[in-house]
């Protein structure tokens, strides 16, 4: 079963959706569809999400910056400073 969603994107995005569709024989609606579902779907299957919220934290940007984050971690760790 399929549910109809309607989203507003900016011109930008809709210019570039709509140049990837026509280089793909697809119309924008339907590559979009198809980065959706298969976004959701890495979403589904990301291993870490599950721990998503299960920390407290006075970090508040971690899901957009994690990999910062976690380079910074392993860059102290490897200086001999993990704890800095």
């Amino acid at each position: 079963m399929s549910h109809p969603l309607t989203i507003d994107v900016p011109e930008e995005v809709f210019s570039y959706l709509n140049k990837l569709a026509l280089q793909q024989g697809k119309t924008p609606e339907t590559l979009a569809q198809e980065l959706v579902s298969t976004a959701v779907q890495e979403l589904e299957e990301d291993p870490l999400l599950r721990w998503a919220g299960a920390i407290d934290s006075e970090i508040s940007d971690v899901a957009e910056r994690h990999d910062y984050y976690i380079g910074q971690a392993l860059y102290r760790e490897l200086r001999g400073n993990p704890d800095e």
